[in-house]
């Protein structure tokens, strides 16, 4: 067994928490090769601990002698003595009491919802990640490291998509849009501050105390991203921890198969702009890193991506695939866009089209003969030109509505809702720049998209109302969730 677990037996009979017999049956169940928080989290599961708060001190003090090596004899040998179990480790039924009902009880609750949460999930097969949050003091830096990796893993294996360590609250990740407790204690300033900066290099760390504010992609192994953002409130540091896909997948995974032939059709395309939006959360930088595979599939074109920061690594296959991050290779995005049209692209990706200078760059180098692909932050297709046109001054208005109506492909807005089932169910809306699409925007009558949209269905174009009431027909959403997300009165009065 490992040493850390070899402690933890050790203390645990030392402290009373449980007895020899309980141990080796935890031992037995899960086999020689467990870690320790596999262990605590089967004392838990099991009701065999319910001092959750000293089972999580323990645990850190085990990993922290477990560095050191294992202790002198193995306390969970059958012969060995076994001090009497204290009354206290054994009160409240046999399921999670106490303290354990409130944190991991609340996130074992969420877990049950099941399904994925949307395109950016993992497999969620694992156990609710738990961590020694409480022994935190007592961790050496390579213990509280080594720990706060493994709490990252198990939050990806569980199938969660955030994992949250803020000062002042309770560690808290989110699955299927739902938040779920991981302990019942919140942080303090102290501990949320070293747990947050432990896996930080000393550039990171210093850039971190200077600015407050800190974007990075984490790089655990081949196989572990994380995109983590760091920064300051009242109550002392936070981070938020969101999981990457640890594989590629296709337009079809994501739940764009009825749209498939429309979104190719816009990637075929060897110039023009291509615009992927949604609310936060909503799936788009997976999409965008799906539109990417493809393409480094199907052809054979030199691709540069600007992103903030790298999330998902794009093997060259077909194509020649460049990445950059902004703050790391590059100052911003519009830098990286201006060097990008020195760089002999064929496909310029960016990861946020946030300010003027970045937009009307983007704009210019879709008319010069690039296939752009951008995100924004807007909820559908008409906020989405809206957005785009109105950081224009006035002067420009008419120059940019008519670059825009030449060199846009097409938007695809997109959003992920709570299916009845559990998960999360992908809606989206398809805007397809044809004719009349080009004349309105050409035009300034944004208004009159929603009526050439609902009668573009030829050309694959659709209305998210439409497509959230096709979802509520099929019983893949609740009443309550398609009414919420459904804006046309004649098709909320038909949802009951």
């Amino acid at each position: 067994m490992h040493p850390d677990v070899l402690w933890l037996a050790r203390l645990g009979l030392d402290q009373g928490l449980f007895t020899r017999a309980d141990f080796l049956r935890v031992r037995k169940a899960l086999g020689e090769g467990a870690e320790l928080m596999d262990y605590a989290q089967k004392l838990i599961d099991d009701g065999l601990v319910t001092d959750i708060e000293k089972l999580e001190k323990l645990a850190g003090l085990a990993l922290a002698k477990g560095r050191l090596g294992p202790p002198v004899d193995d306390s969970s040998e059958e012969d060995a003595p076994s001090p009497p179990a204290s009354p206290a480790s054994r009160v409240g039924s046999p399921g999670i009491a106490g303290k354990a009902g409130g944190a991991h009880g609340a996130a074992a609750e969420h877990s049950e919802a099941g399904g994925h949460d949307g395109p950016a999930a993992r497999k969620a097969d694992g156990p609710v990640p738990t961590f020694p949050f409480a022994a935190i003091e007592a961790m050496d830096d390579a213990s509280l490291a080594a720990g706060l990796k493994r709490l990252l893993r198990d939050t990806a294996l569980h199938g969660a998509s955030d994992l949250h360590l803020c000062s002042g609250a309770r560690p808290y990740i989110r699955k299927a849009r739902a938040l779920a407790f991981i302990d019942s204690r919140p942080l303090s300033a102290e501990e949320a501050l070293r747990l947050n900066t432990i896996l930080l290099d000393p550039e990171q760390r210093s850039a971190f105390a200077k600015r407050r504010d800190l974007d990075y992609a984490l790089s655990v192994a081949a196989t572990e991203r994380y995109r983590v953002n760091l920064m300051v409130h009242k109550q002392g540091a936070s981070g938020a921890y969101r999981m990457v896909p640890s594989q590629l997948r296709s337009l079809s995974d994501l739940g764009f198969s009825a749209h498939l032939a429309t979104l190719k059709k816009m990637l075929s395309y060897h110039n023009g702009l291509v615009l992927v939006t949604g609310p936060v959360g909503s799936g788009k930088t997976t999409t965008l890193a799906a539109m990417v595979a493809y393409l480094n599939e199907t052809r054979e074109d030199h691709i540069i991506t600007v992103e903030d920061p790298i999330e998902v690594v794009q093997p060259a296959r077909g194509c020649n695939v460049t990445q950059r991050e902004v703050g790391k290779h590059t100052r911003t995005f519009f830098t990286a866009l201006k060097g990008a049209l020195r760089e002999d692209p064929d496909v310029i990706v960016i990861g946020e089209l946030r300010d003027l200078e970045t937009i009307e760059m983007a704009v210019s180098a879709a008319e010069t003969g690039h296939l752009v692909i951008g995100t924004m932050h807007t909820s559908d297709a008409a906020n989405t030109l809206n957005r785009l046109l109105d950081v224009f001054p006035p002067a420009q208005q008419t120059q940019i509505r008519t670059s825009v109506a030449e060199s846009l492909r097409g938007i695809v807005c997109q959003r992920l809702l709570p299916g009845i089932e559990g998960g999360l169910v992908p809606a989206c809306e398809i805007l397809v720049n044809v004719t009349a699409i080009s004349n309105l925007i050409r035009e300034g009558k944004t208004t009159g998209l929603r009526n050439t949209m609902e009668t573009g269905v030829r050309e694959g174009m659709c209305l998210m109302d439409n497509v959230v009431y096709g979802l509520w027909q099929e019983r893949q959403i609740s009443a309550a969730t398609a009414l919420a997300n459904v804006a046309n009165r004649v098709l909320r009065a038909k949802i009951s």
